[in-house]
């Protein structure tokens, strides 16, 4: 059995501007907890590394590759832990989302195997082999076509059908689920790392990571990734307050969301270093060294990290041990395919 061992923080980042936070942040001991709730339901994924990518960055690089994970992303962690926290009476009335994708179909899945009827809006721009999929898998699926009514028509349904909501990222249990991804990387890798990469969305990934690793190695740096078409904490970042986004334009469908909570900016401004953004040209280049150079298969939004590296929009040095997580595998095929005739 891993022990834990929580150091306390020294004063938050001072890089960061800081709201007055009055939110409650996730305890280590919450994410250990969610770790033994969902043992046993999802795969620890492994920690790899490519010489090629090792010689071509020059540095220690390792992958998490949450791309082998059940549903091919990390979101069954947050949804698992989720449902073990639902009453009967809530499970029998079912739950409902909002998801562009990942978090959609990890949600089914689960809802599937529990007997729960589970209603999913997502939104025009979602892939389509994720809608399929979440289909497939049972799931209500309620396509909108305005951005600025999803959260409007979720409540609306919420509250007319009595169903209850699986946030999915602006949530603790949530939050502490994809904290078990962090658990993981530090139990795997063999020298604690100088920098842990995460791509972000929402920001439930990110807030999970970064408070399971923090929380134990403080001084470990934790970076994430937006894409520049739907840089909703990274704006939230700067005007110090949840921040929802007007349009959205990145081909990173699962990090499209398209506000900030205020449960992941306040983890973010805590234990979050630095949000760095790429563009789409940056992710598809990523995506492409992935597969040539490692034979791995990454969505847009599971690339994000690598697109970073690549268009060295982080500074490393060629001592330094990085882990960067790739959170997602399930791509488009036609994508994939436009990809691979061009490369």
């Amino acid at each position: 059995m891993k022990e834990y061992t929580l150091i306390n923080l020294p004063n938050e980042n001072p890089m960061l501007v800081k709201m007055v936070r009055k939110e409650k942040l996730v305890t280590l001991q919450d994410i250990i907890d969610a770790k033994d709730v969902i043992s046993g339901q999802v795969y620890h994924t492994p920690l790899i590394s490519s010489k090629k990518l090792v010689k071509n960055l020059d540095l220690n690089l390792h992958l998490k590759a949450e791309i082998f994970q059940k549903m091919g992303s990390f979101k069954l962690r947050g949804v698992l832990n989720k449902l073990q926290s639902l009453t009967k009476k809530e499970k029998k009335d079912g739950v409902i989302t909002i998801s562009a994708g990942n978090h959609a179909q990890s949600l089914a899945y689960a809802c599937k195997n529990e007997g729960i009827h589970a209603v999913i809006i997502m939104p025009y721009y979602a892939a389509q082999n994720k809608v399929e999929t979440t289909r497939q898998l049972g799931a209500e699926v309620i396509s909108l076509e305005n951005s600025s009514a999803f959260m409007e028509k979720l409540k609306e349904i919420q509250v007319e059908r009595g169903l209850t909501l699986i946030h999915p990222f602006d949530d603790l249990s949530i939050i502490a689920g994809q904290g078990t991804l962090g658990l993981e990387v530090l139990e795997d890798i063999s020298t604690i790392p100088d920098l842990v990469i995460v791509p972000v969305g929402g920001g439930g990934l990110i807030s999970g990571v970064a408070a399971a690793i923090k929380l134990q190695y403080p001084n470990v740096r934790v970076i994430g990734v937006e894409p520049t078409g739907a840089a909703a904490m990274h704006e939230s970042l700067r005007q110090n307050s949840v921040v929802s986004l007007k349009e959205i334009n990145t081909i990173a469908d699962g990090l499209a969301a398209p506000f900030a909570g205020k449960f992941t900016l306040a983890h973010v401004q805590q234990f979050v270093d630095e949000i760095v953004l790429v563009s789409d040209s940056e992710i598809i280049n990523a995506i492409r060294l992935l597969l040539l150079q490692t034979k791995l298969v990454s969505e847009p939004a599971g690339a994000a990290g690598i697109a970073a590296l690549y268009a060295q929009k982080i500074s490393v040095t060629p001592d330094m041990n990085v882990v960067c997580i790739l959170s997602g595998g399930n791509i488009d095929k036609e994508l994939l395919q436009k990809i691979i005739m061009e490369s």
